[in-house]
């Protein structure tokens, strides 16, 4: 029975000690709340429960187990604890640092939450650009008190003397649509399409965009994650568990994807929506997934440009849009960093060959693409502003804006945030608000 019961107790050690070491990851988000709670009690407890039964006749087996549960158990809560007081002081000297610096690196950033009263401080302290709202944000809510929630934050801002934050969402239609309900569940985009009449179904396209731009604006959403421009090239993978792209992009034919695009984003921005073309340079020929691990695009800048980066070029001149920037690497360009924060690719394509003077947002920083990579959160931050990316998008794990800030803060205090990028930042953050 001893035996028994110290094994029980050795696995649960092993396991607690393996959640304290990754309870702050981007992985364990949605748990975070109470896992921190639970580590520290079962740590403390078998802590406790073999010192009280330390006494009394033991061999040296026994010694030895019930040592080794203890020092488990003790591992667990330092780490556990040590991991958690570094996240609050970090959290800490962000808040507290002065308004004048948070305002001019915040507007870098558009944040997920969890927890209203944090984003609203969030906004009181201009320390972001702006807000990403998904379906935990809206769940069991009407419009009308989503609306309520957003201009409380539009408000603070307009008090701030400040242009108005980026709400943003993704509401591509199908089986990305963050906002339904309390939004109209439309069907995929690609859905509406006659490949061999396109122009037939313009009217659909247009009455399709006319339902998003109208629903989004009518509760204050100002920017959409869509619509997908991806070439899809059919490529269905075991190694791409979310992205899909397959089943989200518009067609195989990047002229259709241009004209459709075009239409739904004209329509949008006529309710002063705007959207997002994603995800740049393209997601429709990579196997693996951003939001897991690290994904190479390998396909010839040449073959790119006469197919894949047709919607894109095209609609960065003709429409408002923003444009997404996918943690695929270019290799062909830059096979060191994914592109959200590759300067070869944001610098040398984009902003000097495409002289594209539009505004360019990362996908998510809390993917395991940026997180898991070797240069790390931190400096993939660094790395995507000095590059000329205007807007770093954190939306899964916000506690990651933290550390990503941090990291801008003491970059810029030892001059290493190239001011040219953060000038030329500014200026299209200010023309396009």
């Amino acid at each position: 029975m001893f035996f028994l019961l110290k094994s029980l107790k050795l696995l649960l050690v092993i396991a607690t000690l393996l959640f304290a070491c990754i309870f702050r990851t981007p992985f364990a988000a949605g748990l975070r709340g109470w896992t921190f709670g639970l580590i520290l009690f079962i740590s403390l407890g078998i802590i406790a429960s073999e010192l009280i039964t330390w006494k009394g006749e033991r061999t040296k087996t026994k010694l030895i187990i019930q040592f080794l549960v203890v020092a488990i158990a003790s591992s667990g809560f330092f780490i556990a604890t040590g991991t958690e007081a570094r996240f609050n002081w970090i959290k800490h000297s962000v808040l507290n640092t002065e308004i004048i610096r948070l305002e001019n690196l915040g507007r870098h950033f558009v944040v997920g939450y969890r927890n209203f009263d944090e984003v609203r401080e969030l906004v009181s302290k201009r320390a972001i650009g702006g807000v990403f709202i998904t379906a935990r944000n809206v769940q069991n809510k009407t419009k009308d008190e989503i609306k309520q929630e957003i201009q409380t934050l539009q408000t603070i801002r307009q008090g701030q003397g400040l242009p108005p934050l980026w709400i943003a969402t993704d509401q591509e239609g199908g089986m990305i649509s963050r906002l339904s309900p309390p939004l109209t569940l439309l069907p995929q985009l690609s859905s509406l399409i006659d490949s061999a009449a396109i122009d037939r179904s313009k009217d659909e396209v247009v009455n399709y965009a006319k339902t998003h731009g109208s629903e989004l604006a009518e509760v204050g959403v100002n920017l959409n994650f869509a619509p997908v421009v991806d070439l899809n090239k059919g490529v269905i993978s075991p190694n791409d568990k979310f992205s899909q792209i397959y089943q989200r992009a518009i067609s195989t034919d990047a002229n259709i994807i241009t004209k459709v695009a075009s239409w739904y984003c004209q329509t949008l921005e006529e309710y002063g929506v705007r959207c997002t073309l994603k995800h740049f340079p393209g997601l429709g020929r990579v196997e693996t997934d951003t939001h897991l691990e690290d994904a190479e695009l390998q396909t010839p800048v040449e073959e790119l440009a006469r197919e894949d980066w047709i919607p894109f070029r095209t609609l960065m001149s003709d429409t408002q849009s923003l444009t997404m920037l996918s943690h695929a690497k270019l290799v062909a360009v830059d096979p060191e960093h994914p592109t959200s924060f590759s300067k070869s690719v944001v610098t040398g394509i984009l902003r000097d060959d495409w002289n594209y003077n539009g505004i360019l947002i990362t996908d998510d920083f809390s993917m395991g693409a940026v997180y898991r990579s070797k240069d790390g959160l931190r400096n993939a931050t660094v790395k995507a502003i000095n590059a000329g990316v205007d807007l770093v998008l954190i939306s899964y794990d916000k506690d990651l804006y933290y550390e990503a800030m941090d990291a801008l803060l003491k970059a810029d205090l030892r001059n290493e945030l190239e001011q040219q990028a953060l000038e030329e930042s500014r200026r299209r953050l200010e023309t396009i608000s």
